[in-house]
């Protein structure tokens, strides 16, 4: 299945592919169109790449376009952990529960290390069947 992602991952300059597990993976390489302050990565971009990663795991699990129910996010909580630098970052998510009528996604976000996350997120969506 190939993963299309939002306009706003364009704009972020995400890709996303799959790790070793088959697990979506996206990378947000660092530029002037996600710098923060002097050196650091913008909160506002760490959060989007955390949102995104969320929907493209969900995405990925619900199946074909034609056929998945449109998501719509109930809450988004971020945590920021550190500061991201001035290099590639990666994020990845993992659903606690898909239901009929709800899914819970948690997701992360490293740059060199995945045991060094630099933030975390955690989004309820709602389901909505036609």
């Amino acid at each position: 299945m190939t993963l299309r992602l939002p306009p706003y991952a364009d704009a972020l300059g995400i890709e996303a592919g799959r790790d070793d597990n088959g697990r979506v993976l996206l990378s947000m390489p660092f530029g002037p169109h996600v710098q923060g302050r002097p050196n650091f990565l913008h909160g506002g971009a760490i959060a989007g790449l955390l949102e995104i990663a969320a929907f493209a795991t969900l995405w990925d699990a619900l199946g074909e376009e034609e056929e998945r129910p449109q998501a719509k996010p109930i809450t988004v909580t971020t945590d920021y952990m550190r500061g991201g630098r001035e290099r590639l970052t990666y994020a990845a998510a993992t659903i606690s529960r898909l239901g009929q009528r709800m899914a819970n996604i948690e997701s992360f976000a490293w740059q060199e290390d995945e045991s060094k996350l630099i933030a975390a997120a955690r989004m309820n969506f709602l389901l909505v069947r036609s």
